[in-house]
């Protein structure tokens, strides 16, 4: 790979993975910024899932890889510690964000004399029980807006390192993780929070998208991959359902401004397909959307090697740090876009957040010394698992 970023970018993994994270990050990005006309463009605006759900799956992906390896090498004793000491590191990160956030968010407040910022980021139980309010964030009992992605990937981390000798087993790995999975959706399983507000993703339901990913990270090519082999006309079926979702939700938005109403049950039905317990909707979504990129992406596409794929893949590789930077900067795209949003304003907003993301991804690659590994040998990449259709490597 040519340039600056691409030299920071790690070998020997699985680019479609790194690739499609880093477009996550700046996609979350987008939509954590009012008023970003980009945010029509998304994948919330076409499906029913959105970047976090490709976030997650592929967080699962990525620990299946890196941990199911580490299992085999070092036993589930030590390869449970390492995760754990992922998810303490995930927790020092969501604290140090919370604090930075919130004083962001608190001083741009009291400056434009803007207290519904406090209210709509549900940060205005500072301005009522200060003490209480920090001790409940520690406790991750209290997630104000845009904070809650971290607490559920922390939680699910900790399970994954109870669950990680069950990578050999997938089957029952899976039928865990689904009963869990019912007891979330169907019996009110969830982590106790402050206020009786709930988490707003439940960690016990979403953590069947990361046992998905962790087992087709593991499965060999012959095995449970086979059952997913490429098929076109399967594939046809699944554009054809998922470009007819699309028409359906702008649909359903927007078509009370171009003179149809939807029936009143097909809007109640949509309003149920929630986000906090992982509706099934949403989780075929991801599910659907993973199979069709698994197989029309190649591992080895030389797009992922090109000079416009380096910037998301370096992301992608660097995603926490990524990912704290994108909310912090999410706020101030949005103080911008209320100062002025015509397209110059848009344009910039985005251009700059882009640009930010991509320098924090090589900061964090250069400060954690991947430009020096570059050149190491690396351990084979992991594949997506394709099947066995002509799209394979």
């Amino acid at each position: 790979m040519p340039g600056t970023v691409a030299s920071l970018v790690r070998p020997g993994r699985d680019l479609r993975v790194d690739f499609l994270r880093g477009l996550a990050l700046w996609f979350i990005f987008i939509d954590h910024t009012p008023g970003n006309l980009l945010g029509l463009l998304t994948l919330r605006n076409v499906a029913f899932c959105d970047a976090t759900e490709g976030f997650v799956l592929l967080a699962g992906y990525a620990s299946g890889v890196a941990y199911g390896r580490m299992l085999e090498r070092t036993g589930w004793l030590h390869a449970a510690a390492r995760v754990t000491g992922r998810a303490f590191t995930l927790y020092v990160a969501h604290i140090f964000l919370f604090v930075a956030f919130t004083a962001q968010v608190g001083y741009s407040a009291a400056l434009l004399d803007q207290a519904a910022y406090l209210d709509e980021l549900a940060l205005d139980p500072f301005g009522q029980e200060p003490y209480r309010a920090l001790l409940e964030a520690l406790l991750l009992r209290y997630q104000p807006a845009f904070l809650d992605i971290l607490p559920l990937y922390i939680v699910v981390l900790l399970l994954f390192a109870f669950a990680l000798p069950l990578l050999a087993r997938p089957r029952l790995l899976l039928a865990g993780s689904v009963t869990l999975y019912v007891a979330a959706r169907w019996a009110g399983l969830e982590p106790p929070s402050w206020r009786s507000t709930g988490w707003f993703f439940n960690p016990f339901a979403w953590q069947l998208l990361f046992a998905i990913g962790a087992v087709l990270a593991r499965a060999e090519p012959g095995g449970l991959a086979r059952r997913f082999r490429w098929s076109k006309w399967l594939a046809v079926l699944a554009a054809l359902g998922l470009a007819g979702v699309a028409m359906l939700l702008n649909a359903v938005w927007h078509g009370a401004a171009r003179g149809w109403e939807p029936p009143e049950w097909l809007a109640a039905w949509l309003a149920d397909v929630d986000k906090a317990g992982l509706h099934p909707a949403r989780l075929a979504s991801i599910l659907v959307l993973t199979w069709l990129i698994a197989h029309l992406l190649p591992a080895g596409a030389r797009f992922l090697q090109g000079r416009l794929a380096a910037p998301f893949v370096l992301m992608g590789q660097q995603s926490l740090a990524v990912f704290c930077a994108g909310i912090f900067l999410s706020f101030l795209g949005r103080l911008a876009l209320e100062a002025s949003a015509a397209p110059p304003a848009q344009l910039l907003v985005n251009l700059v957040g882009l640009a930010s993301l991509v320098l924090v991804g090589v900061v964090s690659a250069w400060y954690s010394g991947d430009s020096a590994r570059r050149r190491e040998p690396g351990p084979a990449s992991a594949d997506l698992p394709a099947g066995q259709g002509t799209s394979r490597p």
